[in-house]
C-alpha cells in the first residue's frame, strides 16, 4: 500500500503572507491526519519563508503518523533534524534561494558527503531517503551511500504526462526496478496531482510513499481539505 504524506509548506506560506497564526499549521496537520493523511512532510528552508524552526518543533509532538522533514543537509538543517528526530529525513540538493526543488542528487559525485550525512541521521534512528532523478545509476549511488530509501523527483514526469504518458513514465519504471532490486524503499514527489497520480501509482511497483503539497492545497481551495485528501487516497488504491 502506498502512503500519502501531505506536505504542509503551502499552509505556512499562506499564514506567513499575512502574519499571525491563521491558518494554524499544527491544527491543519492534525486535521490532515484525521482526514486520512498517512504522513506529514515539511521542508524548512534557511530563510523560513514558509516552515519555521518553531514549526518544526511544534509539529513533532502532534504528528501521529509519520513525520518527514526534507531539505538540503547543510549544518543548520542537520542540527535541527538531529534534535527533532523525525521518522524520516529526505535529503534534497536545493540551493538556499530555490523557489522549489528542481533536481535530484548526483549520488556518485556527492558520495562521501551523503554517506557521512546519512550515517549521522541513521545513528539517531532516522530513516534516510535521498532525492534522485529517475536514473538507475543515481539509485545505485544512493544505495552505496547507505540510504534506506530514494525519493524519485517527478516534475519531469508531470510535465510530460499529458503529452506522452508512456514516455514520461518509462525512466521511472527503470529507476524503481533498480531500487527494488537493491532493497531500497521507494518514495516519489513533486508535481504529482489528481490527473497524473493514479497512472504513476499503477506503473511504479513497490511505491511506498508519495509526498504531495502544492497541488493538494490548490485542490483543497475547491474541494475542501477533507474531500481533497480522500480524492488523493483514492488515486492510490
Amino acid at each position: 500500500m502506498t502512503r500519502l504524506s501531505v506536505n504542509v509548506n503551502k499552509i505556512a506560506t499562506i499564514r506567513n503572507a499575512r502574519g499571525g497564526d491563521n491558518p494554524n499549521l499544527v491544527k491543519v496537520a492534525k486535521d490532515a491526519e484525521r482526514f486520512g493523511a498517512e504522513g506529514i512532510t515539511i521542508h524548512p528552508r534557511p530563510d523560513e519563508r514558509h516552515i519555521t524552526r518553531k514549526d518544526t518543533y511544534d509539529l513533532k509532538p502532534v504528528v501521529t503518523t509519520e513525520y518527514n522533514i526534507e531539505g538540503n543537509p547543510e549544518p543548520r538543517f542537520m542540527e535541527l533534524v538531529l534534535d527533532v528526530v523525525p521518522e524520516q529525513a529526505t535529503l534534497v540538493p536545493d540551493a538556499d534561494d530555490a523557489i522549489t526543488s528542481n533536481a535530484g542528487w548526483d549520488t556518485i559525485k556527492n558520495k562521501e558527503f551523503l554517506t557521512e550525512v546519512t550515517a549521522k541521521l541513521k545513528a539517531k534512528g532516522i530513516r534516510v531517503s535521498i532525492f534522485v532523478d529517475p536514473d538507475p545509476k543515481m539509485v545505485e549511488g544512493a544505495a552505496a551511500c547507505g540510504a534506506d530509501r530514494i525519493e524519485l523527483y517527478t516534475e519531469p514526469y508531470a510535465a510530460q504526462f499529458h503529452e506522452n504518458k508512456e514516455e514520461a513514465i518509462a525512466p521511472y519504471i527503470k529507476a524503481a526496478e533498480k531500487a527494488v532490486e537493491l532493497g531500497l524503499g521507494l518514495n516519489a514527489g513533486h508535481d504529482l496531482d489528481l490527473d497524473n497520480l493514479n497512472y504513476f501509482h499503477e506503473n511504479i511497483k513497490g511505491l511506498d510513499e508519495v509526498s504531495i503539497g502544492h497541488a493538494l492545497v490548490c485542490d483543497a481551495l475547491y474541494y475542501g481539505l477533507e474531500n481533497t485528501i480522500q480524492l488523493y487516497l483514492k488515486q492510490l488504491k
